[in-house]
């Protein structure tokens, strides 16, 4: 089976995180988004996978190459204009064959049990299938409904909570025939949610919806990004965390934890960096590759990209600091994301 990972969005929601890098680079505990999905699919024996590009697209074919260094085959393919997600499928669609394939947003993280949604897509002999999940807030989310079978009977796109007509949203993960491209017009913008799926329930075609049951979650907004990692460097998220266990949580090779140093949470220390000794480290707290943090400062809940570095007696609260930013000694910051720094005045 091949795999298309839709990465052509520009991920306006997590600004100002995505003007350095395509949202499908943006690392959680130390790894792009799109890298967990993909080795969440070689590990359910899929290793052929298209992606559309579109915004800062040499960044993601730079990083990923051919996908070899993930023992995969990776085929890129770039939206000039972009024309909705079902759109960029559709533009693929010889890549595909006559073979059934699975499509998955490229800011979900999920370790999802794929196989099983494959089986029963196969099983109830569905021309597509979407993978659902319950969610707290409906309104966030294009809510599904079933009947006792599990076909989809309708949608309600971000009700309000006391509308809604049920709680399980659709996580962006489909499985498809290639029979869908019949569905579709030839050209212009053309979306799953708002149109093609619509378009197999009014041709009365069996359209499946299967709960994952497990972790799932998108990165589409700050709020959501900052839980994500926090999620997998917890557990809660099952994926391989880059580094060795240590007492308070994971550090990776070359990295170098000073004695005197006060971990009260978890940690996250990516390649090469260091963190030196009276720090503090409160709650949950990731920090990259090559960074570098200075005596006595203080971080809580706090997530650090690479190449960055937090001087003396800096304190950070809430943060997010994009790669490449020096947090100058002694200043205060809460509840800031920045990828230039300082961002706002300390508090």
């Amino acid at each position: 089976m091949k795999a298309m990972v839709l990465a052509a969005g520009v991920g306006s929601r997590l600004d100002p995180l995505t003007s350095q890098l395509p949202k499908p680079l943006v690392p959680v505990a130390n790894q792009p988004v799109m890298e967990h999905i993909l080795k969440l699919l070689k590990a359910h024996g899929i290793q052929d996978v298209v992606s559309n590009l579109h915004y800062l697209p040499d960044k993601i074919r730079n990083y990923f190459g051919d996908g070899s260094k993930l023992g995969m085959n990776l085929d890129f393919r770039f939206e000039p204009e972009l024309t909705g997600d079902a759109g960029g499928v559709r533009a693929c669609r010889e890549y595909f064959g006559q073979d059934t394939f699975i499509v998955l947003m490229g800011d979900l993280l999920t370790d999802a049990d794929l196989s099983r949604v494959i089986a029963e897509h196969k099983r109830k002999k569905a021309i597509a299938t979407i993978g659902i999940k319950q969610v707290e807030d409906v309104s966030q989310f294009g809510v599904v409904l079933t009947d006792k079978d599990g076909f989809i009977t309708g949608f309600q796109e971000k009700p309000a909570p006391e509308e809604a007509l049920s709680n399980f949203a659709s996580t962006g993960i489909y499985i498809l025939e290639p029979e869908v491209f019949d569905l579709m017009p030839k050209e212009g913008t053309y979306g799953f949610g708002r149109q093609l799926f619509p378009k197999v329930l009014q041709e009365k075609l069996p359209l499946l919806a299967v709960d994952l049951s497990t972790y799932w979650s998108d990165v589409g907004t700050i709020q959501q990004y900052r839980m994500s990692n926090f999620h997998a460097l917890e557990g809660e998220l099952s994926v391989e965390l880059p580094g060795e266990r240590i007492a308070s949580g994971y550090i990776a090779e070359n990295a170098k934890l000073e004695s005197g140093v006060q971990a009260d949470g978890s940690l996250l220390l990516g390649r090469r960096s260091h963190i030196a000794s009276g720090v503090k480290i409160k709650g949950r707290v990731i920090i990259g590759d090559n960074c570098r943090i200075e005596r006595n400062a203080v971080l809580e809940d706090t997530i650090v990209w690479s190449n960055s570095v937090v001087e003396e007696n800096a304190s950070l609260k809430n943060c997010i600091v994009g790669s490449g930013c020096v947090v100058q000694n002694g200043t205060s910051h809460s509840q800031v994301t920045a990828v230039k720094w300082p961002a706002a005045a300390s508090r």
